[in-house]
């Protein structure tokens, strides 16, 4: 067995470290979008700060104390009925959200145009969400209770969150207008998409799978002349049986374009299969 160095320790206390402040600043982008843009125009895109917008306007009840009041419990059910621990990330994701809407309380709203609010508050919590997930920690909440009911109904676990947030979606329908409930449901696929952006980046790369009767001289070409790397597969037709050679190579969208003439000028009559690759890990791409 490999023995662990003093420099191997104190590399992995600075990744600790750097994960920890990642679920911190996340959090604060969460609670500044929501108290910036989400909370003055009554948006209430699902989730325990959904609830907690709701809970305002019916009750007159501060925000950071509802969400402490049920991210807290959340947490502890979570651990006592799921028979698991959830970490000291997700401690913190639950106890630091609520502490930044209590010390952003008192700022100015950013625009008072709901729609507005919708797209750029739910932008701020996807992007604090996003930073959060890739510090490897959660904000607890909706991802707890979408989890003890799953255990306890077994419905699918990626129906339960979309299950839950449609219940607040429809109660802010209720309380506020169904215009402010449509304009959350913006908010949700802004949050989605923001969470994906954060999470794989832009760039997204093209995975290129061709079938050939001039495998070696495709093969040659992407190699030389694209400079990435390529594998051959031995595959059989579905219909024929026959046994053919395929050629899988992951490229970047700049270097799509001539992948594809290189190819079609080889062989025209080629069978071109190109799929998204929303992340590539590894040599010549993005390092693990």
């Amino acid at each position: 067995m490999k023995r662990r160095t003093r420099r191997d320790t104190m590399a992995s206390h600075w990744v600790l470290f750097f994960e920890y402040m990642s679920v911190i600043l996340g959090t604060f982008f969460i609670a500044t979008g929501f108290n910036l843009f989400l909370l003055p125009n009554q948006i209430a895109p699902g989730g325990v700060a959904g609830i907690s917008t709701i809970l305002l306007h019916l009750f007159g009840w501060e925000p950071y104390i509802v969400q402490w009041a049920i991210n807290i419990p959340l947490f502890m059910l979570g651990t006592l009925i799921l028979g698991r621990k959830f970490g000291l990330k997700t401690l913190v994701g639950t106890i630091f959200v609520p502490l930044f809407v209590s010390l952003t309380n008192g700022i100015s709203p950013a625009t008072s145009e709901p729609l507005l609010g919708a797209i750029f508050g739910c932008m701020a919590c996807g992007l604090g969400i996003g930073i959060v997930f890739r510090g490897k920690g959660s904000t607890g909440g909706m991802d707890l209770a979408a989890q003890i009911l799953h255990k306890f109904t077994h419905i699918p676990f990626n129906l339960c969150i979309p299950l839950l947030d449609g219940v607040i979606v429809l109660t802010a329908m209720l309380v506020f207008s169904i215009e402010q409930g449509l304009y959350a449901l913006i908010g949700l696929f802004v949050t989605s998409r923001t969470i994906d952006l954060v999470q794989v980046g832009f760039n997204s790369s093209k995975n290129i799978m061709v079938i050939t009767e001039y495998v070696e001289e495709v093969r040659t070409a992407l190699l030389s002349e694209v400079d990435r790397g390529v594998t051959v597969w031995h595959a059989e037709g579905g219909y024929t049986k026959q046994v053919k050679k395929m050629v899988m190579c992951v490229v970047n969208q700049r270097e799509f374009a001539r992948a594809r003439q290189l190819i079609k000028r080889i062989d025209p009559n080629a069978f071109i299969v190109v799929m998204n690759a929303s992340e590539v890990i590894g040599e010549g791409f993005k390092r693990a």
